[in-house]
């Protein structure tokens, strides 16, 4: 039971970029699916959560409206489309799932991790 998060890389600033996260041993359309990032020097932070029934899918305020999290359940894997990148978009990217709903859970409650794919928004 594993995830592998893919995609990462050196973005120009205005640019876009997907990343990936596949799983391995189970099916992700069974849960939610949580994407987060953590900046050098700087705490892990949630950036969105897709749900696996129609509770929807949530962004936090910092990329609001530039990303969106989709998923194809026939790969068996969720993504994350990043658009008009900022230089402060510069993190390394990890993907988890929870059986908790995206409404209420924290961090805490992300029990399978990918292995992170760093993301570096410069010109």
């Amino acid at each position: 039971v594993q995830l592998q998060a893919s995609g990462g890389g050196l973005v120009q600033p205005g640019g876009s970029r997907r990343l990936s996260c596949t799983a391995f041993g189970f099916r992700m359309d069974y849960y939610n699916v949580g994407w987060f990032r953590q900046a050098p020097g700087k705490e892990r932070q949630g950036v969105g959560c897709t749900s696996s029934n129609d509770d929807g899918t949530f962004y936090s305020e910092a990329v609001k409206g530039r990303f969106t999290i989709s998923r194809d359940n026939v790969k068996n894997t969720v993504y994350l489309e990043m658009n008009s990148l900022k230089p402060e978009d510069t993190a390394v990217y990890y993907c988890a799932t929870t059986g908790t709903s995206c409404m209420v859970a924290g961090e805490a409650h992300f029990g399978t991790w990918g292995q992170g794919t760093q993301v570096t928004v410069s010109s």
